[in-house]
């Protein structure tokens, strides 16, 4: 089939995203340079991806393309108009994806099996309101998996510069999760050695990720070893937050109206319900 292309919900006007344009560009152009990073993070959804997942915020969709190939149909969206315009041309090539405009909080209801949003969520101020959106966008007893910028004491200038209103703890994630009304399966920290490094580097040494000889040796080098030792032992801090929480058998959506499974049987997207995800995350 061809891919879609859709911009059907109304966006916040290109000024009231937060952050610096280019700062935020130069950043996402950077962290794609680190595939060992990217594939690790993708395997935390990998389980729970089911045939018709959304992604919230795809950006420059480096993500995307790690999950493509494991899905029947895949939805990415990007608030950002000049992100979202060269998102389109990069999954053209695609059949299987839909691009679209999207900006949370939003009054769209869907049943999509799962739903990825990566370092998203904290350029949103009213949070609880984008996760209570986020959970009308997928089929009761899908999963969300988020992953967000760790502890507020690395909140630094390059925070800042790229838009960031907050960064998460366990526990702040926690409290976010169940006002929203989702269920936590799991929330942790993620990338330890990230954060001493992110910390020195953009709080002490007041630099921003950029291309080049210390990101590919930081990727190359540490994040598998970093991996290999966070298979075996948790750790007690990050530099993420990695949350997996699952969508009640009931919920409500953004308007207040409660929704199950038999309202969304005949979705939009038309996918039908996969079967169960994992109840809990693998290593």
């Amino acid at each position: 089939m061809d891919a879609v292309r859709s911009v059907d919900e109304p966006t916040h006007e290109a000024q009231e995203l937060r952050g610096d344009r280019h700062v935020q560009h130069e950043v996402l152009v950077a962290l794609a340079e680190c595939r060992n990073h990217r594939k690790w993070f993708a395997d935390f959804a990998r389980p729970y991806l089911g045939s018709d997942p959304i992604e919230i915020g795809t950006g420059l969709g480096d993500y995307a393309l790690e999950w493509i190939p494991d899905v029947e149909r895949y939805t990415a969206t990007e608030a950002d108009p000049a992100l979202f315009a060269g998102l389109e041309k990069s999954m053209a090539a695609y059949p299987n994806v839909v691009v679209r405009q999207l900006t949370l909080p939003s009054s769209e209801r869907a049943a999509h099996s799962c739903l990825m949003s990566y370092n998203v969520l904290e350029h949103i101020a009213d949070d609880v309101g984008a996760l209570r959106s986020m959970g009308a966008l997928v089929r009761p007893g899908g999963h969300i998996i988020l992953v967000c910028p760790a502890f507020p004491f690395a909140m630094s200038p390059v925070d800042i510069a790229t838009g960031h209103v907050r960064r998460y703890t366990k526990r702040s994630m926690r409290a976010a999760l169940a006002e929203s009304q989702l269920e936590p399966v799991s929330v942790r920290y993620a990338n330890s050695i990230g954060l001493i490094c992110y910390y020195v580097f953009t709080s002490l040494l007041g630099k921003a990720p950029s291309k080049g000889k210390t990101m590919l040796f930081y990727d190359r080098v540490v994040v598998p070893a970093v991996r290999a030792i966070e298979r075996v032992i948790r750790p007690p801090f990050g530099q993420s937050v990695l949350a997996i929480a699952r969508v009640p058998a009931a919920t409500r959506g953004p308007g207040g109206s409660e929704h199950g499974g038999s309202e969304h049987g005949g979705s939009e997207h038309g996918a039908s319900p996969t079967s169960a995800a994992p109840a809990a995350e693998t290593p």
